[in-house]
């Protein structure tokens, strides 16, 4: 993991993906202009801040991130398991589409997402120059919409699955994401004789590992290269969006990734 900053903006990256190819940056709630609760770089349009806050946050990220924000291409988060191939940005007037996960091999595109607990999974193929950003909450995670991804990325691209290097960013770790009897039912049916491999039992109460479960969808898909930041959202709000830790209350950080 690498850390970055500029000015009041802060970042985090990951390690494993080469530097000058491609560019990612994981952003902390520091550096923006939005009042609390979604203090202060929120990019969450639909979480009851002011839009030119948001707007405002997204400007500086971009310009922190040195790419212009015309280069933008984000989706309609809906926890789903659909995956888009993009090959132009998204104006800024064009509706989005719904989708959890976006990949291209276009340099001038920036992909985008937004997150506060659920996975972030970034994506590349050096010799196909193929980047790729995926959300997966609990229910992305149990509809295996990385494994979405990579089938994608071989179908579409040409990609090899083994030259395929993947990255799990700040999310909600596996002490903090309690979940319910209709949440394990659906873990079983996904995992099966596996399930205690991402499932533990605390008094009384249970817990989901997302970081193992993603982990193990990746390396069943053929993924042989993974980072995993380990940094739990929850527990570590003086610098990440939690929805579970701040009883949603809170803003959504950004996640860009784009060819050099």
């Amino acid at each position: 993991m690498k850390n970055s900053s500029h000015s009041d903006i802060q970042s985090v990256s990951l390690a494993s993906f080469p530097k000058g190819e491609v560019r990612q940056a994981f952003y902390t709630r520091h550096g923006g202009v939005s009042p609390e609760p979604w203090s202060s770089l929120n990019h969450g349009g639909t979480v009851g801040d002011e839009r030119d806050h948001v707007v405002e946050n997204r400007k500086r990220c971009f310009e922190h991130f040195e790419r212009p924000v015309e280069s933008i291409y984000d989706v309609w988060q809906v926890h789903s398991a659909d995956v888009v191939c993009v090959d132009r940005p998204r104006p800024l007037t064009e509706p989005h589409l719904k989708a959890d996960a976006i990949l291209t091999d276009r340099p001038e595109v920036t992909l985008m997402m937004r997150f506060a607990d659920c996975v972030p999974i970034l994506f590349f193929d050096p010799e196909r120059r193929v980047i790729g950003i995926a959300h997966a909450g609990w229910q992305g995670t149990v509809k295996m919409i990385i494994k979405a991804v990579v089938d994608k990325m071989v179908e579409q691209y040409g990609c090899k699955k083994e030259t395929i290097i993947a990255g799990i960013g700040p999310s909600i770790g596996p002490e903090c994401y309690e979940i319910g009897t209709d949440v394990i039912e659906k873990i079983q049916l996904t995992f099966g004789n596996r399930t205690s491999q991402v499932l533990s039992v605390k008094s009384g109460r249970y817990y989901f590992d997302l970081w193992q479960a993603n982990r193990m969808i990746l390396e069943d898909a053929g993924v042989q290269k993974l980072e995993v930041m380990q940094i739990c959202t929850a527990c570590h709000t003086e610098d990440w969006y939690s929805h579970r830790a701040e009883h949603g209350k809170t803003g959504r950080f950004g996640v860009l990734i784009a060819l050099e």
